[in-house]
């Protein structure tokens, strides 16, 4: 078992949990789109309090779910209980997952790359773990794509990342899941507001694929 202390963040997990809940009413509907087609096998990696397993359609036949805080595992734990598709919990880190290569149809990512301390690292082990011809999911915060915004982003990501579990603004998941060898098929760039009084953020959605 690899050390989880890193991941450990039981303030911010707690206050992400119930701000995450509140912002359902809208985030839900993109959580929807993440899963909306999936079927087999899917890995889930930083699955946070286990939101999106209640969109994982019935083509889905298990949920690997990968999750480093134990606040927030322990919340997954309780939504795999009552998931529509049978779900696995486990505890571990996405620069080195609990799961075997080559073994998942699909793998999905929820607001979790903007705080895996190696982007590149574990995009390695997502895309290790697909099957030929595999697809990855991601639902993610993103760099914007206007340069005054770009700079505000890079001035505000180390204190944001102190506060916010380690989250980083100004990270490009699109372009690194492309240098990661996995080739992006799709991908929308939007302004997301989860809650009423919180920053907008540039957030994307998309897919990629392991070349069969």
């Amino acid at each position: 078992m690899h050390d989880l202390s890193r991941y450990q963040h039981p303030r911010f997990a707690r206050a992400y949990d119930r701000m995450s809940r509140q912002a359902e009413a809208t985030t839900g509907e993109l959580r929807a789109r993440l899963s909306a087609g999936l079927s087999g096998r899917v890995l889930e990696i930083g699955a946070g309090n286990g939101l999106s397993f209640r969109h994982h359609p019935p083509g889905v036949r298990e949920v690997l779910a990968v999750e480093p805080d134990d606040v927030l595992r322990a919340a997954a734990e309780r939504a795999a209980a009552t998931a529509p598709v049978p779900v696995r919990v486990v505890p571990g880190h996405a620069g080195a997952l609990p799961a075997e290569t080559g073994a998942f149809d699909a793998a999905v990512t929820s607001l979790v790359l903007c705080s895996v301390p190696d982007l590149a690292a574990a995009l390695a082990e997502l895309r290790r773990v697909l099957k030929p011809g595999g697809e990855l999911r991601f639902f993610e915060h993103a760099r914007s794509d206007r340069p005054v915004r770009v700079l505000l982003q890079r001035l505000v990501t180390p204190v944001w990342s102190r506060m916010a579990g380690g989250c980083h603004l100004d990270r490009d998941p699109v372009t690194a899941i492309g240098a990661a060898g996995l080739a992006v098929e799709e991908h929308d760039r939007f302004a997301h507001k989860p809650l009423p009084g919180s920053p907008t953020l540039t957030h994307v959605l998309g897919r990629a694929r392991k070349a069969a």
